[in-house]
């Protein structure tokens, strides 16, 4: 069981609760980490609240490879699709875990498809620290077909989206989404292109999502210096 330190100004994730945690200011002792809903003092008197992590704590600790789809583009799947913990959903590819993992703390199952060993064992970690139970991995290509059926969502983030359309024909259920995320206009275009000529599928809306956080500090109020720009186009299908 890890916990979480924070005040004002500063926020840690103590994944040991065996021995001392030592920080900048000073070290918390292992019996106060232990305590929940609490404020504990380190030794240098300085003041932090310990707490039980939620799942947002630890899934910002997850360990990255290959480039993740940032919070903010997931938050535009989940509310454009309207999981709930009924649903079944597929990834393709896993990457490092993120989006599946993420998707994972909030539907019934997810299957996550990846052709790369190394990106599998990562996926593995993270799914072991963040302790879910309703991920299963497979090696395998989506382009070469998804064996589950009845699938309410699959989300693509591989190069060649289109490859995948007929796949996801088989496996979504009539109502369900498919969602690519692309980081460039060309490979978007070409997978809506595909989509708009398939009697199967309807396209819904591609997005783009550009988040700009806001320093707020008395009466001075201010864009933060660098935005969260560009990460991908994210373009909503439905099997129809």
């Amino acid at each position: 069981m890890a916990k979480i330190l924070i005040n004002k100004h500063d926020k840690f994730l103590v994944k040991d609760l065996n021995n001392d945690f030592h920080t900048k200011h000073g070290y918390f002792k292992k019996q106060d980490l232990k305590k929940t809903s609490s404020k504990i003092k380190s030794n240098t008197k300085k003041e932090f609240t310990v707490f039980d992590p939620y799942f947002i704590d630890l899934y910002r600790k997850i360990k990255r490879d290959a480039q993740i789809i940032p919070l903010k583009d997931i938050g535009l799947i989940v509310s454009e699709t309207g999981i709930n913990k009924n649903s079944k959903v597929v990834d393709a590819g896993s990457g490092s875990g993120a989006l599946c993992c993420f998707l994972a703390n909030i539907v019934k199952e997810v299957i996550t498809y990846e052709i790369r060993e190394d990106f599998i064992k990562i996926v593995k970690k993270n799914i072991d620290f963040l302790k879910l139970k309703n991920i299963k991995i497979k090696n395998k290509n989506v382009y070469d077909g998804i064996s589950e059926k009845n699938i309410d969502l699959i989300v693509l983030d591989v190069p060649e989206p289109w490859k995948a359309i007929n796949a996801a024909k088989k496996a979504l259920k009539i109502g369900g989404f498919l969602v690519s995320y692309s980081p460039t206009i060309p490979q978007t275009q070409d997978f809506i292109n595909k989509v708009n000529i398939n009697k199967n599928f309807v396209h819904v809306k591609t997005s783009e999502i550009i988040e700009r956080e806001w320093e707020v500090d008395g009466r001075k109020v201010r864009p933060r210096s660098q935005a969260i720009g560009h990460s991908g186009f994210i373009s909503f299908v439905r099997r129809i």
